[in-house]
């Protein structure tokens, strides 16, 4: 039941190397694309599966090239003979790539000690491109990870950093920083990154990728949570927190990417009770999180009463719920222990026994979205909902539409049922519309609002809601419309106001309906 017990690199960020460094990986086209066209689409599917053989038959077949290296060393975490590496470190030297922490040399052979690979991206500021260290992955190790484990690019890394709102501000602190991958996201928009980290392994993986991607402006902090910028407010918050809910039992790994050493959903609570404290007044932070549901208590619920007694506007998206046996299975295996083994049966054993004894039934994961309130502003924003159906089309993440949201609820508060029947709205651009007809009808059965972006939402529509949303464009007034809405349905203008404007305003926080 214990965790890996390698020995682990200490990664050295000398600027010389770095630079030298990256000249070798760029020299060599060691991107994504140059990358994935080594071996093809199938085999980075099997490779993503685990499965790295057809990648490695793809590069036997090829002559032996820096890219070639590079990808055997980093990516598939193989020995490569000396002599190629001393051709693909042509710049850097061997030497200096091997004091760094990245490789050590046996003999003739040179082994990878880290992960390494390119990384590609979309944000509003463009298309973008970095090399990221991490430690080597199950698949290179051939057994489960160590606890000091720094993990690298994943699916909850792209979540977060397209989760991220794009609008320059001042300060941003990234909290639990990793390998430094969300705080140099940050620095595309802000002028200084302050990232914290209670790994110092974390930390020197991170100040490492800044260098080797030519990032200045972050200043790398050792502390747990809040500790490193006590008395600090900044314009942004972002962290992938270490939430993962684990028994606090002896025998079971606790790795410090993901286990923040609380005792189930408490360091999510910390965090977010936290917020306020570190906010400048109309700051913003985005999180990633995990929460319980206890017997007879929505998880939901619990979330809500942290933000209780704050001045924080407050936005929870659940976008999953698994039951105790299917969380525990996904982190025992994303540790590196395999299933059918008795290990990973006496860790499931370990997860219930805690699950059961603090009467949890599920657990919820999702986004966190926080706004503090501007200096004598009140809350604006406190939404919790389920959001479990595929998300529109966002090639740049979420971050535009989480900016949108908050400008609406903002524009909302400032609008009253007057101000609103008076306020001139526009549809969306990414909104269409779906009729279903009975066979031989005239007359759609269903009527749908559809959003392309954004969350997807899909909002069922009457035949007064399909009408009032097709006039939206700019021209009349919510009540002008409204008001010739009656006189040709013959419903009384006060009744159809009543029924309209609740959702209009939900249309609005949406993002379907926009003002002019």
């Amino acid at each position: 039941m214990t965790a890996g017990t390698h020995t682990l690199p200490t990664v050295v960020a000398d600027p010389a190397v770095t630079t030298a460094l990256a000249a070798d990986l760029d020299a060599a086209g060691f991107s994504v694309e140059g990358v994935d066209a080594l071996w093809g689409v199938d085999a980075a599917a099997a490779l993503h599966r685990g499965n790295r053989v057809a990648a490695v038959r793809a590069l036997d077949a090829r002559p032996t090239t820096p890219l070639t290296t590079l990808a055997m060393l980093f990516v598939l975490g193989l020995t490569v003979p000396r002599t190629d590496a001393e051709q693909a470190f042509s710049t850097a030297g061997l030497d200096a790539v091997v004091a760094a922490g990245l490789l050590r040399v046996d003999d003739d052979r040179a082994l990878p000690t880290v992960d390494l690979r390119p990384y590609a991206f979309v944000d509003d500021a463009g298309a973008g491109s970095w090399w990221i260290v991490s430690d080597l992955g199950e698949l290179a190790l051939g057994s489960a990870l160590d606890e000091e484990h720094v993990l690298g690019i994943g699916g909850a890394t792209t979540t977060l950093s397209g989760l991220q709102v794009p609008v320059p501000v001042h300060r941003v602190l990234d909290l639990g920083t990793g390998c430094g991958i969300q705080a140099m996201h940050a620095r595309r928009f802000a002028d200084e990154v302050v990232a914290t980290d209670i790994s110092r392994r974390a930390l020197d993986i991170a100040r490492f990728n800044a260098q080797l991607n030519g990032i200045d402006g972050i200043d790398f902090r050792f502390g747990s949570l809040f500790e490193p910028v006590v008395g600090e407010r900044f314009d942004r918050i972002v962290s992938n927190p270490p939430f993962v809910i684990t028994p606090r039992t002896e025998g079971v790994p606790s790795y410090e990417y993901r286990d923040g050493g609380m005792v189930g959903d408490a360091l999510v609570e910390t965090v977010l009770r936290g917020l306020a404290e570190h906010l400048e007044p109309g700051g913003t932070a985005q999180l990633l999180g995990n929460w319980e549901y206890h017997w007879g208590v929505d998880g939901l619920d619990r979330v809500r009463a942290w933000f209780e007694g704050t001045d924080l506007d407050a936005w929870v998206v659940e976008r999953e719920r698994q039951d105790p046996n299917a969380y525990a299975e996904t982190w025992i295996r994303d540790g590196g222990t395999k299933p059918g083994t008795a290990a990973f049966d006496q860790l499931v054993g370990a997860w219930l026994d805690d699950f059961r004894e603090r009467k949890v039934v599920g657990v919820g994961f999702g986004y966190v979205v926080v706004r503090r309130a501007q200096t004598g502003g009140s809350v604006q924003l406190r939404r919790f909902e389920r959001v479990p159906e595929t998300l529109g089309s966002n090639p740049a993440g979420l971050g535009a539409t989480v900016a949108r949201v908050l400008d609406a609820a903002a524009w909302l508060a400032a609008h009253d049922d007057v101000a609103l029947a008076a306020a001139h709205l526009t549809v969306a651009g990414d909104v269409t519309e779906e009729r279903y007809y009975w066979p031989g009808n005239d007359d759609p059965t269903v009527m749908t609002l559809v959003q392309g972006g954004g969350f997807g939402r899909r909002v069922d529509a009457d035949t007064a809601l399909a009408a009032f949303v097709g006039a939206c464009d700019g021209e009349l007034s919510v009540a002008a419309i409204i008001g010739a809405l009656a006189q040709i349905t013959g419903v009384d203008e006060q009744v159809l106001a009543a029924d309209l404007l609740p959702t209009a305003r939900d249309l609005v926080l949406d993002g379907l309906l926009t003002p002019a």
